[in-house]
């Protein structure tokens, strides 16, 4: 036998097992193991997202055998002279802000509460959730019943307390549809900004708010110079996260106005939605929803920024 038949056997059974080999089949079955989760999301999600980004830049139109062709930029010109869908945008900022900004001061109230050695605090943290727990659709519906201008619980009990002698309809007058649409967006959502408040807030040393009482500080004190700054973070993320759900809104306003009276709560995807399914303009309304998606990038960019600047 050859020294170099005796040496290949041992310079082989010297190399580490697995070495060069096993990286990559480790690989393939990652990858296969990652594509049930990557599919779906794949075809319900980034498809049809890129799919309506670049409708908006064609001329489609409802119908069977309808040509569609490229135009550029040109809804896009349309868009910027259409003064009812600035006019929703206009709506959609108000409902947004409004939703946002109190949706936080109540959640944040109801937070400290619950934060609190009350009685019954898991009953009282349970009920906080049953909001969150509902269907927007049945949400929506269970409000419509209780504004209704003369069977609703709400106008009953105006008129019986004498804070009003006639029905209102909240949902149906120019004055009083878009306030009383912000407080059900209120109602809805303000469980899970609750929830996260409350996470945040039982994450805070309490030996801080101990130091503070020594040092004689009040309530106010302790919540200014305690309480706020180490709910920063958390503050930062849920109302960014806020503004984009609220600003999305669709199914709740729909159901308890759908845009009246008038236009007065037509929300921006309410109108890409009418122009879409009532008037058949697929183009036109996809190139609301790229504005709309513009406007939730500059959202994630805001948040995303925040949250590096709060990790470094």
């Amino acid at each position: 036998m050859t020294t170099q038949a005796v040496l290949a056997p041992e310079s082989a059974a010297g190399k580490p097992p697995g070495r060069g080999t096993g990286r990559p089949k480790q690989n393939r079955e990652a990858i296969f193991l990652f594509l049930p989760a990557l599919i779906p999301v794949l075809l319900l999600s980034v498809y049809p997202l890129v799919r309506g980004i670049a409708l908006g830049f064609t001329d489609a139109r409802a119908g069977l055998n309808v040509d569609t062709n490229f135009i550029g930029f040109g809804n896009f010109g349309k868009l910027l002279h259409n003064d009812l869908f600035w006019d929703s945008f206009r709506i959609g900022l108000i409902w947004t802000v409004s939703v946002t900004v109190l949706q936080f001061v109540a959640a944040l109230g109801l937070a400290l509460l619950l934060n609190t050695n009350i009685r019954f605090r898991g009953v009282a943290r349970t009920l906080a959730l049953i909001p969150w727990a509902m269907p927007p659709v049945v949400v929506a519906i269970m409000w419509r019943l209780l504004l209704h201008p003369t069977n609703g619980p709400v106008n009953d009990i105006l008129q019986t307390t004498h804070v009003t002698d006639h029905p209102i309809n909240f949902l149906g007058d120019f004055s009083t549809a878009l306030p009383a649409v912000i407080v059900v967006g209120i109602w809805v959502g303000m469980p899970m900004t609750t929830v996260t408040l409350l996470a945040g807030l039982q994450g805070i040393d309490r030996s801080l708010y101990e130091a503070a009482a020594v040092d004689g500080a009040g309530a106010w004190r302790q919540f200014w110079y305690i309480t706020l700054p180490q709910l920063k973070t958390v503050i930062v993320a849920i109302t960014s996260l806020d503004m984009i759900w609220n600003f999305n809104s669709f199914g709740l306003v729909y159901v308890l106005t759908a845009g009246g009276p008038g236009g007065k709560t037509m929300l921006p995807m309410l109108f890409a939605y009418n122009e879409a399914f009532r008037y058949g303009n697929f183009g036109m309304a996809a190139a609301m929803g790229d504005v709309m998606v513009v406007i939730i990038i500059v959202f994630l960019a805001f948040y995303l920024r925040n949250r590096l600047r709060s990790e470094a």
